[in-house]
């Protein structure tokens, strides 16, 4: 690492910012099983009747199934260098924050940096947290390196029957079914939800056939920017259900809470290879600059926080060797049946904020923060282009 003059600082967890700026609300073929014979506008009434003659899913498959086997501990380093000129300059540097004693518990901040205004910031009313420099105008450096240490571990939840699970409070609860700037609950998202889960005797059924449906009526588009966008409305209104993991993931939120289920997305980064030899599952390599993921959960009384990534199965249809993989595919299968209620721990998670106001800026909400943020001269740069203000990310795993 190349020396900095400035700040060098360490936070075990956080500093809540209290005061937030008001911001402003700112394709291939189906796999032939799943082919719709209507316009998807219709909402699909032939998707409801097929996913619910899927079963529950086991959640003990031969060829992908991550169960809990201790925790791992990962180090992400985000390296950060602003070609500013003599412009004032600010970043927005996002780090783990998500606490879930089961699976993910986010550890130290620390920092070097050129800037004189470096902090460790938490969204008081989203729950992200990030690292926060600011140059004013001027002809120094403006380099920010953050290094994060986070332990997260396989999880399973046992769908066979209902167990202790704690109560969601009614306050969570709430926020958890409401809308957001990019997934409303109501109009064409709540007419299809109720179109997938008419009938269903259970919120575990409910579920599973949203996610089921997902599954079948999307696809995985290699032409999509960064993970997506999200916008779920435009996606159904439209009928081109394709995109990456914060379209297709959003879309079962979005799809879940119009049914009354409690679901959120979990913005986040792959930071090492899949132990199940899935090349479409996991980090490539110790560069993690391009390996952003978005996964979902739906709380379900009795079971608690399931996850569930329709957009992961998707993924490896697309993408896992031969490339020409279909829903019927073993290899899917195996994927498919275990992404509803487990997950791999070989990702690691930043934070659930959708809508996020930066600090410092007037340029409006972000829908998600799980990329760095930066703003020169006060014009946001483009976050999916980390030449374009310089910025890598890498992940090493440390010893147990």
């Amino acid at each position: 690492m190349d020396d900095l003059p400035k700040l060098s600082c360490v936070f075990p967890r956080k500093i809540i910012f209290g005061q937030q700026p008001s911001g402003q609300v700112r394709n291939s073929t189906h796999d032939k099983e799943f082919e719709m014979t209507m316009d998807r506008r219709t909402v699909l009434k032939g998707g409801a009747a097929a996913t619910a003659l899927a079963a529950f899913p086991q959640l003990a498959v031969a060829g992908y199934a991550p169960r809990p086997q201790g925790w791992r501990h990962f180090e992400i380093t985000t390296r950060v260098e602003i070609p500013r000129g003599t412009s004032a300059a600010q970043v927005w540097v996002p780090v783990p924050a998500l606490a879930e004693p089961i699976w993910t518990k986010p550890g130290e901040n620390r920092w070097t940096t050129t800037s004189e205004q470096a902090a460790l910031v938490t969204d008081a009313e989203k729950g992200a947290q990030f690292v926060h420099a600011v140059w004013p105008e001027g002809d120094s450096p403006a380099v920010l390196e953050v290094v994060s240490v986070v332990s997260t571990q396989n999880r399973a939840v046992d769908l066979s029957q209902p167990g202790g699970a704690a109560a969601l409070p009614d306050a969570d609860r709430a926020r958890l079914t409401a809308p957001t700037d990019l997934i409303p609950t109501d109009g064409i998202v709540r007419e299809t939800a109720e179109t997938i889960v008419a009938g269903a005797k259970s919120d575990l059924e409910k579920a599973q056939r949203i996610y089921d449906w997902v599954v079948g009526s999307t696809e995985r588009n290699p032409k999509t920017r960064g993970c997506g966008l999200g916008d779920v409305a435009s996606m159904l209104a439209t009928g081109d259900l394709t995109g990456k993991c914060a379209d297709l993931n959003a879309l079962y939120v979005g799809l879940a809470r119009s049914a009354g289920l409690p679901a959120r997305d979990l913005y986040g980064v792959r930071v090492a290879p899949s132990a199940f030899g899935y090349k479409s599952l996991g980090a490539g390599s110790s560069d993690v600059t391009k390996a952003q993921h978005c996964r979902a959960e739906v709380f379900l009384d009795g079971y608690g926080w399931v996850p569930v990534d329709p957009a992961d199965v998707r993924k490896v249809v697309l993408e896992e060797p031969p490339k020409t993989l279909s829903l019927r595919d073993a290899k899917v299968k195996d994927v498919r049946a275990a992404l509803f209620g487990a997950s791999e721990g070989n990702w690691v998670a930043f934070n659930t904020a959708h809508d996020v106001a930066l600090p410092g800026s007037d340029q409006g909400r972000v829908p998600f923060l799980m990329y760095p943020q930066a703003e020169i001269g006060g014009v946001r740069q483009d976050e999916l282009d980390p030449g374009s203000f310089v910025y890598s990310i890498t992940a090493q795993e440390l010893p147990a």
